[in-house]
């Protein structure tokens, strides 16, 4: 299991949360409790 980057998409909080492929967790913003969260995609560093 990893650690990574989520963002809620209703109130903008960004928050760290595990994340497994193998294990699908329904995510709610600890901020507003809305349940639209997305995993935040890291920028390649050049």
């Amino acid at each position: 299991m990893e650690v990574t980057d989520y963002k809620c998409l209703h109130c903008g909080h960004e928050y760290k949360g595990p994340f497994d492929k193998k294990v699908p967790i329904e995510r709610v913003c600890p901020k507003c409790s809305s349940n639209s969260i997305r995993k935040v995609k890291k920028k390649p560093t050049k």
